[in-house]
């Protein structure tokens, strides 16, 4: 798959976009969600799965962080990360631990909580309206259950404005095992 990384800038120290979901999107009408979308490849794979529960792409979406994520990421933060914390879909929740098999440090899938009841983001335009959809709807799970503090890499399938991941980063720098960097 293709790759276009960019560095992003929020609450975290160092954030990377592998590439953008969505090159173009025209509405088609008469229904609220008819839109011909053109996506990048990641997108494609990221919107089989979420949307349309396309699990034969699950495979793509696992095989896709497992062969490339490390590399393109590689060498580009300031300090090296000791575990993944997944703030991915729920579908690439269930295989989180097989999709980073290949990582040799530990994978994370029930640190970052989302509460069920949270608003959907996607009719929302501004980063403001997102944060306060939010609101608090993300917690920690005492899920590490090993002693010290971690350096940690976020994962997320999806980065618009950015709301959703600031305020997990927000709510993960409470968590006492986690590094002041992040």
């Amino acid at each position: 798959m293709k790759v276009s990384l960019r560095q992003i800038r929020g609450l975290w120290d160092e954030g990377w976009v592998l590439d953008k979901h969505s090159v173009s999107s025209v509405y088609r009408g008469p229904g609220p969600h008819d839109f011909d979308t053109i996506r990048t490849e990641v997108g494609e794979a990221t919107f089989q799965l979420k949307y349309r529960q396309v699990w034969r792409r699950q495979s793509l979406c696992s095989g896709y962080r497992r062969q490339h994520l490390p590399e393109a990421l590689s060498g580009r933060f300031n300090c090296s990360y000791a575990c993944i914390v997944s703030k991915s879909t729920p579908a690439c929740h269930r295989g989180s631990e097989r999709a980073w098999s290949n990582v040799k440090i530990p994978v994370f899938s029930n640190v970052l909580i989302k509460a069920k009841d949270g608003k959907s983001l996607k009719d929302l335009s501004s980063k403001d309206e997102k944060i306060d959809a939010i609101g608090d709807s993300f917690s920690v799970n005492d899920g590490i259950s090993n002693i010290g503090k971690w350096n940690i890499l976020v994962v997320d399938d999806l980065f618009h404005t950015g709301a959703s991941m600031e305020t997990a980063c927000k709510v993960l720098r409470t968590y006492p095992k986690i590094a002041e960097s992040m």
